[in-house]
């Protein structure tokens, strides 16, 4: 009787290690499903508060122009917090695909509060930003916090910040596919890690569902007209993908030119979101709209109903790279979202494609050629507007991404494999 437990010990021993040996992934899976749920639920929180502030932040501004006055002053302030209390942070996104090829110290957490401080005050006050950069640093410094306490070693490192990635894009944009493979391809120009994969996805799909149980709304686009897949739209569609790639090469050129010229003209940090903010409301001011600050969600929603003028994007263009290069913070994506969704529309002028598909190639294209993320994008229209401009997107953000060459937003995006060598 008294060796029967031991013998029973030993034979359920032998049958979990056969197991293990058996199903050698579940360790992995179990262990990068917890993470991904704390994840998944922090980074999901996040978001849902970070676009409930945002959207009653653009509101009030829209409802008192009068506050665009200020963006100078709202500039300094931000240009102070960064300069005195901010500096090891101010790379942004830039510090968090430097993290991935190469972690050294942990992420600190304040980036995540100062980010959401600076994009709000910058949205209240009239700059020209997006949210991605504001959801994936706060993300990142999150997720990064819990890597002492997992005892994680580099590698597992690595795959946390890319899980906290894909959670933070696929929350902020209701787009939980396109958000992991965002963060699986981002950081590596023609590679992919595929070791990530079940973190990332878990993590993007968990972030998503805890966004919506806090009931947050996301902008639903919608394409009236998909024509028949043939010869001559797939043409176009690549005519239309080159465009995409050209706008965004100069976007990726001129926003880094810009930023470099406020660096080295005006010494002291703080006062570059000053002159920003001056030449933007400036601006405002004298063309008498609001049209290209903030998001530009409305502009966005015309793209897809009705044919835009070229002008749209090129000045959103403008009051992004301005808003952007002189130090204030939110992000380029829901901008370049703008700018290539009114540029596709404008483009229906010159190239017979119904402007709805046009604006919805343009949305994802230009953002693909900017980023470098042709597959992430692909993904995200078909989440966005359904399946049947799969094809068409695809084949603009390829071509987008063949034809901005390295002209990336990303500076700290490494190359993998060179575009269009075998």
């Amino acid at each position: 009787m008294s060796k029967h437990p031991r013998n029973l010990s030993s034979k359920t021993k032998f049958h979990i290690r056969f197991f293990f040996r058996k199903y050698p992934a579940l360790p992995y899976i179990f262990k990068w499903l917890c993470i991904s749920l704390i994840i998944g639920a922090l980074v999901g929180t996040a978001s849902a508060g970070f676009l409930q502030s945002l959207e009653w932040a653009t509101n009030f501004r829209e409802n008192h122009i009068w506050l665009i006055v200020f963006l100078p002053v709202a500039g300094f302030l931000i240009g102070l917090l960064y300069h005195y209390l901010g500096k090891e942070i101010e790379p942004g996104n830039n510090l968090l695909i430097d993290s991935i090829h190469d972690p050294k110290e942990i992420i600190p957490f304040k980036m995540a509060p100062f980010i959401y401080l600076g994009t709000i005050v910058t949205h209240f006050f009239g700059g020209s930003a997006g949210r991605e950069g504001t959801a994936l640093q706060m993300a990142g410094a999150i997720a990064d916090q819990f890597s002492k306490p997992f005892r994680l070693n580099s590698n597992e490192r690595k795959i946390l910040i890319i899980s906290a990635i894909a959670a933070g894009f696929g929350s902020i944009f209701g787009t939980p596919l396109a958000g992991a493979v965002f963060g699986l391809e981002v950081f590596l120009i023609g590679r992919i890690r595929y070791n990530a994969i079940f973190p990332a996805f878990a993590s993007a799909i968990l972030a998503d569902w805890a966004t919506n149980l806090w009931n947050v709304k996301h902008t639903h686009y919608h394409i009236d007209i998909v024509p028949k897949l043939e010869f001559m739209p797939v043409l176009y569609s690549i005519l239309a993908g080159i465009a995409f790639g050209i706008c965004a090469a100069a976007f990726g050129k001129v926003i880094h030119w810009i930023g470099s010229s406020f660096k080295s003209k005006i010494k002291y940090p703080p006062f570059r979101p000053v002159i920003g903010g001056i030449i933007i409301a400036a601006a405002v001011f004298t063309m008498g709209t609001t049209r290209y600050v903030g998001l530009g969600i409305p502009a966005i929603i015309e793209s897809f109903k009705t044919q835009l003028p070229f002008y749209d994007f090129a000045l959103k263009m403008i009051f992004t790279i301005i808003t952007l290069s002189a130090g204030f913070k939110g992000g380029e994506v829901t901008p370049l979202f703008f700018i290539g969704a009114t540029l596709g529309s404008a483009l229906s002028l010159i190239i017979p494609l119904p402007y709805g598909l046009l604006a919805g190639m343009g949305f994802v294209a230009v953002f693909a050629g900017a980023t470098n993320t042709p597959l992430a994008c692909t993904l995200m229209a078909i989440e966005l507007f359904g399946a049947e401009c799969g094809v068409y997107a695809a084949i603009a953000c390829v071509v987008s991404y063949l034809v901005s060459g390295y002209n990336g937003i990303y500076a700290k995006q490494r190359i993998g494999e060179m575009k269009g060598k075998t």
